[in-house]
């Protein structure tokens, strides 16, 4: 491995959701020796007082744990696209209160998607990147002045989801960049290593190797994911999951290595992204803790081998996938 390239493992939040406490998860990433933690988000995030995510970051850092990042879950910031004011406005508020919540917890970077283009509107797609890049323009200052170092954009699958094509992902990160304000905060990707391009008819028109190394120029963040052959289901990295998944996490270290000179950061937070098992059964809930063990174990070893067979010992898992 190139030493001049360091990954290091942290996990999102997404699968306790709603299933376990965020006690139960830091006691388990200490247990595997994780330190950092990306916070997805979730509906009461937008409302709860700022004390909540204050006692957040403290439960964390007494862990020797780091919420290095804050990141949407749920698509919910993508009013900008939907070609009404109103939407337009929550968003805007929205991803205001994801920086303060971001800057509550001690996050350096805070991200989404940009949004999505109604599939029977697509020709307001230029209109609503139009509108996207107008307002993230100004949130760069705002983050900028609340203490968080970059607004990070997770570029998508499709073509209602910009910015998923190359020069997608090159104009819109150049045009945030381009004569941006001193003080404000940088822009950059959260690149996501199971998104790819298939195309209407299931073809494959960029893998997802291919938009990985187009994003490298931004890259800052890392979302590791497994796949199908058409990006459609995502799942984990259990031994079952690695067999039917065509994303080798050997692949990702290669192709980033092979752009070091181009990554804006030698120092790369790479955060596990599982969907997890079936939410709300009493027969599926309980194979989280396998399959979060399974998988952050798989990519420890791959992207950052000094650090692997630190954790106990856990049995095979059964695989929890869903679409995304």
């Amino acid at each position: 491995m190139n030493t001049s390239l360091t990954f290091t493992i942290g996990l999102k939040t997404d699968p306790v959701l709603y299933r376990y406490s965020f006690d139960w998860l830091f006691d388990l990433l200490v247990e595997e020796d994780i330190s950092l933690v990306q916070l997805g988000s979730f509906f009461e995030l937008y409302q709860l007082e700022d004390g909540f995510f204050v006692a957040l970051r403290k439960k964390a850092e007494s862990r020797g744990l780091r919420i290095a990042s804050v990141f949407t879950a749920h698509r919910e910031l993508g009013g900008f696209f939907a070609g009404n004011s109103d939407w337009e406005r929550v968003a805007r508020k929205s991803f205001e209160r994801l920086i303060e919540v971001g800057a509550l917890v001690g996050a350096s970077h805070v991200g989404s998607n940009p949004g999505a283009v109604h599939r029977d509107r697509m020709q307001l797609k230029p209109e609503g990147i139009a509108c996207y890049l107008r307002h993230m323009r100004e949130l760069l200052v705002y983050a900028g002045e609340r203490g968080v170092e970059c607004l990070t954009i997770e570029p998508m699958s499709c073509l209602a989801e910009p910015p998923t094509l190359p020069d997608e992902l090159t104009a819109m990160a150049a045009g945030l960049d381009k004569d941006r304000p001193a003080g404000a905060a940088r822009v950059g990707y959260c690149a996501d290593t199971s998104h790819g391009y298939a195309d209407e008819n299931q073809r494959v028109i960029y893998s997802h190797l291919e938009l990985l190394e187009a994003a490298t120029p931004y890259m800052e963040e890392l979302h590791l994911k497994n796949s199908d052959a058409i990006y459609h289901s995502t799942f984990g990295f259990n031994e079952e999951e690695r067999a039917v998944g065509v994303i080798d996490l050997h692949d990702v270290v290669a192709v980033l290595e092979a752009n070091a000179d181009r990554l804006p950061r030698k120092e790369i937070p790479a955060y596990l992204e599982l969907p997890g098992p079936k939410l709300g059964r009493d027969y599926s809930d309980a194979e989280l803790e396998e399959q979060l063990r399974a998988s952050l174990r798989h990519c420890r070893e791959v992207l950052s081998p000094s650090e692997s067979g630190t954790g106990k010992e856990t049995s095979p898992l059964s695989s929890g996938r869903g679409s995304g």
